[in-house]
């Protein structure tokens, strides 16, 4: 069996080779021992997995369970989305990604059709004119502007506001409260003071659309009187955090490595037909939502380890995406890579439900900014821009753009 690890100051997540590539000393372990075993600071002993066909398996795997109830998970930080623990904690009622079949199986079925390729399809050029109206208000600006702030994050709030029927007017208040809750060092009482304000507020919402549905999902959901309100706030909170977060990460950190790699870019602007493929590619090299908690129900082969009943396991998807044995060269960004393998998305019953709209999204938004704004640029040094090393999500906070402006 390969040596435990110890990892007194929890797991090293700092990009430090790049503000893009895995940290390096996840990479060399991965490189000598796919499926390595760890000494958390609390002395408990689990599994760090970092290739990329053991995380496959384990993602597909439902004996590794996604459910914070069965045992201490001992993690070293946060779960993205899930509340902080070191011992086991109650279902939250509604999130799903925290569950395990049957109840994950009940609760997703509800919301498989909403997000089939074809609805998403179906939506695809209000998305798009969406995109545009944003980079128009944008374009009306003089730079320097914050990308994060005119263009990456609005358009995925408002086509998530619009789609759940929150109210684009309070997006303030979740956005603040959601970047909150996505901190990883902060007290638990912090924490949990930006969740308590997010579910009260989408409790409100769901409550009302209960006795007064409109044309939107979460009025659909609370329609089906099997829901509970408990349930229908868990659901909403899940959609809200995942809907925005994520592509709104993509989105900027996605510019940010295109303007970091101008062939690469220029060779995008030259031929806006790579623009699907440049999408998987960025999902692929970026893997933004990085770390996930497995908990494992019985004995089970890994890797040519066994994984004893009872184990904590911790999976990275940027360093599988990252692995030489699935994808040639893999610390290069290639728009022209068949990056479809990748794991960004998850892999098996947890798979993001969302994914087909995060692409349409993401496909829109960068096809329209760099059509829109061919001469944009930095407006600081690289190594200037915030980056998201605090955050359970990775991104940038700020990113600074200029352009050359006509003269009227």
């Amino acid at each position: 069996m390969t040596q435990p690890v110890s990892i007194p100051n929890g797991l090293p997540t700092a990009r430090d080779a790049s503000p893009f590539d895995p940290p390096s000393e996840i990479s060399r372990m991965r490189a000598t021992s796919p499926v390595c075993p760890l000494i958390f600071p609390d002395g408990h002993e689990g599994w760090f997995v970092t290739g990329y066909d053991a995380v496959r398996q384990i993602m597909a795997d439902t004996r590794f369970s996604s459910r914070r109830d069965l045992g201490i998970m001992h993690v070293p930080y946060e779960t993205p989305g899930m509340p902080a623990a070191t011992e086991p904690s109650p279902q939250i009622p509604g999130l799903f990604i925290a569950m395990d079949p049957p109840d994950h199986t009940r609760l997703r079925r509800m919301l498989t059709g909403t997000f089939t390729v074809r609805r998403m399809k179906q939506l695809e050029e209000h998305i798009i004119e969406i995109a545009e109206q944003q980079l128009a208000e944008m374009a009306k600006l003089t730079p320097p502007v914050d990308l994060v702030k005119e263009f990456a994050l609005p358009v995925p709030s408002l086509v998530i506001c619009e789609m759940l029927g929150v109210p684009y007017a309070d997006r303030e208040t979740f956005q603040v409260n959601s970047a909150k809750f996505l901190v990883k060092d902060q007290s638990l009482e912090e924490k949990m003071g930006a969740y308590g304000a997010m579910m009260g507020y989408l409790a409100q919402l769901v409550t009302a659309k209960r006795a007064e549905p409109g044309d939107d999902i979460l009025s659909d959901l609370a329609r089906n009187d099997e829901l509970s309100i408990e349930e229908l706030t868990g659901i909403a909170f899940l959609l809200l955090l995942a809907g925005h977060e994520t592509t709104a990460n993509m989105l900027a950190l996605g510019t940010f490595a295109l303007l970091e790699h101008p062939d690469q870019l220029a060779e995008l602007r030259a031929d806006p037909e790579l623009v699907p493929d440049a999408v998987e590619e960025l999902l692929r090299y970026l893997s933004i939502a990085d770390i996930f908690y497995r908990y494992a129900t019985e004995d089970i082969e890994l890797g040519g380890e066994t994984i004893r009943k009872g184990s904590t396991v911790v999976v990275s998807l940027l360093a599988a995406n990252h692995d030489p044995q699935r994808f040639d060269n893999p610390d290069t960004l290639d728009i022209h890579r068949k990056a479809r393998g990748h794991l960004s998305f998850g892999h098996g019953v947890h798979t993001c439900l969302g994914q087909q709209l995060a692409r349409i999204e993401m496909r829109a938004g960068f096809a329209g900014l760099l059509r829109r704004f061919p001469t944009l640029e930095l407006a600081i040094p690289a190594d200037e821009v915030k980056l998201r090393t605090d955050m359970n999500i990775y991104g940038v906070h700020e990113l600074p753009v200029t352009w050359t402006q006509l003269a009227s």
